[in-house]
């Protein structure tokens, strides 16, 4: 494996690193004029770049010298910009136009478009909103789809879209979203926060008090390299200084996971294999152990926690189901051998322990319950509140455990409507509710008025005719393509506001053409934890084509219902940028001097210092009374009465091993599928964000195609080698992917990231996917009643190789242009 300096080499081409400094930063981050050109520094969720523009086009992209991790992802951000998928023009679908609502929406992705202008295409969206406010009320509009939307704290396309539509009229939002939908809802209960977005004990805290620490499904190494704000990439000098305390036998790292992760490779530290879905299971044999060999700290359990004998009696089964959970019992589900659940369950508790668990585990039926049962069993350790113990939900995300500045950052475009407005529509939901979970708006769709089951919450589904998504892809993160192409059909209008033409956009009906944060000014958190410093992102470029940022596209829509003055409040893109630079300086007079604007936007970056190291709970550990936590008690709630009082059969009072409805090695539905599917985060993307990007794509896609990792034993049965071609199918769905040979992966595993674009062969449901997107193969079903998260690895498919002439992939370039 090549080494970050390797990288750093490689794309930087002889950029060097600099510590962390309090001061604002020189002439390395501001604009320079070379005889190649003029070098312009900006960011990105890959990091902060600068860019060479020669001739009002970027010729090079490389990391600024402060960062002393770069990503080789940046090696795609010019890709991305002159990507042939770009959105150039307004455009609408060619039968929609004519007909509107009463479209033949069997053809929505048979790629036919129309070219209009901006003038036709904001009167259409701006008819639409009416026509669906006046028809059908507030329930009509589904508006509150997110994602990870471009970096930058003016241009936030979210914020732009929701405040200039709420302006409208109310509509149908979403609570909780996809990538820690059952983490955020149990953890609540459990540990009184959501754990999964909060910032962690300092990583020096770890490396000097851990003895042990376990990698929990969690791949840091690769998830590092991007973040929510423009990533810094300190936290990965953490796994340098790791990897050397292995090697001298200082600490003890194990990673627990089916597959050997990129950061197992890259630290050197042992993998205790699992078999996928089987989590819950291995940890009751080991509460069972740590029980009944009385290894678990009795005094932290009868002071900080609620709960365990309820618990407890059901791992001993001193219960209604009479099963206890011994080694013997989980090595049947799990694969572990006893004897290994029992060594597990000793070096555990024989010392300092850190538990650090990844998101990918919670992303499966019943996903909440590996989550309360590790903080079940940080709670029988009793290190929870100590540095280097207890447990954490978030540190291969966003640089946490870099010990935050306490600076203040700047704020964002305002996301609501200004105190003491109302919208042009009074709300007008109706029999329906408001807000859905994130993951049931396509169940909504086929099921309009139908009741579910919420966090304690009925939950009516409501009735949507129209969607409009901004800074998010419904085409990568939902489950069930096919489910997903059918339920669309039920909406009236779809519109898509993007750079690029994603699978979303494809199958909208007017696409409005956004332009890259790399064609706009902003400025940014440098650190979304850590609060690092603040950053001036530069515009490289004019916006391409005829693409406009958000901020002009959504005050042009509030100016066709009088409302623009108000939307912007009178301020243009610079002057809101040196306002929200303005009030972070002011908030953080007398901590911490910042220059004035016109200083800071020259030089390019300001840095904080480092603040001091931090544990997580530890004021809980200190005073529980005066420090509780959020649960309804205040207290760890092993067993929760909340939760039980719901009677939900799929999350009831305290953690259980459940079935899933299916499951590999031996569990429901692997004699027909044997291959568990794993579709967590990619290493050479942020979820979809930069698969456009074509020579980029080039270095890691197969045969033009997503790769599919898999075991060289499953490829050898299947009479499969490197670089072949294969479909990849279940009763749901099938895609082709090219094959990648690893050692990392044991049988019946295999591994597509998710964020693949998805390219069908042509508008029918069913049809093959041409470039591999997982989410063709994977359930669209709620995790369980209490969260209705989503259930994406809980997916079993068979591989074969492909036969006869594969066709062309459909994902990429630009729509067919219709002209009359």
């Amino acid at each position: 494996m090549a080494t970050r300096r390797d990288v750093l080499k490689r794309i930087a081409a002889g950029a060097t690193t600099s510590l962390i400094g309090p001061a604002l930063l020189g002439p390395a981050a501001k604009a320079q004029v070379t005889s190649e050109g003029v070098w312009k520094t900006t960011g990105s969720h890959w990091g902060a770049i600068k860019a060479l523009i020669k001739g009002g086009q970027v010729v090079d992209v490389r990391p600024i010298d402060e960062d002393p991790n770069p990503t080789d992802m940046i090696n795609g951000i010019k890709g991305l910009i002159y990507s042939p998928s770009r959105i150039r023009y307004p455009m609408v679908r060619a039968d929609w136009l004519d007909n509107r609502e009463r479209a033949d929406r069997t053809t929505r992705g048979d790629n036919r478009y129309i070219r209009i202008t901006w003038d036709q295409a904001l009167d259409l969206l701006y008819e639409e909103l009416e026509r669906i406010q006046t028809t059908y009320g507030s329930s009509g509009l589904y508006a509150g789809a997110t994602g990870w939307r471009a970096t930058g704290q003016f241009h936030s396309c979210i914020n732009h879209m929701n405040r200039a539509v709420t302006m409208h009229g109310p509509y149908i939002k979403k609570v909780g979203d996809y990538s820690t939908g059952a983490g955020q809802t149990i953890l609540p209960y459990v540990l009184g926060s959501t754990e999964v977005y909060a910032q962690g004990t300092s990583w020096p805290l770890i490396l000097e008090n851990t003895k042990t620490l376990v990698f929990w499904a969690s791949d840091p190494v690769k998830n590092l390299q991007v973040g929510w704000q423009c990533e810094t990439h300190e936290s990965l000098e953490y796994f340098d200084t790791l990897r050397e305390k292995i090697a001298k036998g200082e600490i003890k790292v194990i990673s627990i996971d089916p597959v050997r992760s990129k950061t197992q490779n890259h630290i050197n530290c042992e993998q205790l294999y699992i078999n996928p879905m089987t989590d819950v299971a291995m940890m009751l044999a080991v509460a069972h152990v740590l029980y009944t060999e009385e290894l678990y700290d009795k005094a932290f359990i009868d002071i900080y926690a609620l709960g365990f004998d309820r618990f407890i009696d059901y791992v001993m089964g001193r219960d209604d189901e009479g099963i206890e959970r011994t080694p013997e019992w989980a090595a049947d589900i799990c694969g572990v051998a006893p004897d290994m659940i029992r060594d597990f369950a000793r070096l555990i508790a024989s010392d300092r322990t850190q538990f650090m668990f990844g998101w990918s585990v919670q992303r499966q039926q019943h996903g909440e319950q590996p989550y309360w049962m590790g903080a079940v069993l940080a709670a029988m350790l009793g290190q929870i509140g100590l540095p280097g113990g207890g447990i954490s939900y978030s540190h291969h995300y966003s640089s946490v455990g870099v010990s935050t500045s306490g600076a203040t950052m700047p704020g964002a475009f305002p996301l609501n409507l200004d105190l003491g407005k109302t919208p042009e529509h009074d709300a007008n939901f109706g029999e329906f509710s408001p807000v859905i979970p994130t993951t049931r708006w396509i169940d909504a769709l086929l099921n309009p008025g139908a009741k579910i089951q919420y966090n304690g919450n009925e939950v009516t589904l409501p009735d949507l005719k129209m969607a409009v998504f901004v800074g998010n892809n419904p085409f990568h993160h939902h489950q069930d393509r096919n489910k997903m192409r059918q339920a669309i059909r039920n909406l009236e209008t779809i519109v898509a506001v993007d750079y690029t033409w994603s699978a979303t956009c494809r199958h909208a009906d007017l696409v409005l053409p956004g332009c890259t944060q790399f064609e706009r000014n902003d400025l940014d958190m440098y650190g979304s934890y850590a609060n690092s410093g603040v950053l001036a992102m530069h515009r490289l470029v004019d916006p391409l084509f005829q693409s406009r940022p958000d901020f002009d596209i959504f005050a042009a829509l509030t100016e066709r219902f009088g409302r623009r003055e108000e939307y912007t409040r009178g301020m243009r893109e610079m002057e809101w940028i040196e306002t929200l630079y303005n009030e972070c300086r002011d908030a953080n007079a007398g901590k911490f001097e910042m220059p004035e604007f016109a200083d800071f936007w020259d030089e390019g970056l300001i840095r904080f210092p480092r603040g001091e190291h931090w544990v997580r709970h530890a004021a809980f550990r200190e005073d529980p009374e005066i420090n509780a936590l959020g649960t309804p008690s205040g207290f760890i709630e092993i067993s929760s009465r909340t939760i039980e009082k719901f009677g939900y059969d799929d999350c009831g009072a305290h953690p259980k091993w459940m079935e899933k409805l299916e499951r590999s090695h031996g569990g429901p539905g692997s004699e027909k599928y044997p291959i568990w599917l794993q579709s967590c985060h990619p290493d050479q993307r942020l979820h979809s964000q930069m698969c456009d990007s074509e020579p980029y794509r080039a270095t890691y896609s197969v045969q033009g195609r997503e790769p599919i990792w898999m075991s060289p034993q499953d490829a050898e049965q299947r009479g499969l080698g490197d670089g072949d071609l294969v479909r990849v199918f279940n009763d749901r769905g099938q895609l082709l992917a090219g094959v990648r040979l690893s050692d990392n992966f044991p049988p019946g595993v295999a591994r597509i990231h998710e964020g693949a674009w998805y390219g069908p062969e042509d508008a029918t449901i069913g049809a093959l996917d041409t470039y591999g997107d997982p989410n063709t193969l994977t359930m669209d079903i709620g995790a369980s009643k209490l969260s209705q998260a989503t259930s994406a690895n809980t997916c079993l498919v068979q591989i074969e190789e492909f036969e006869g002439d594969a066709p062309a992939v459909t994902a990429f370039g630009g729509p067919t242009e219709v002209v009359f």
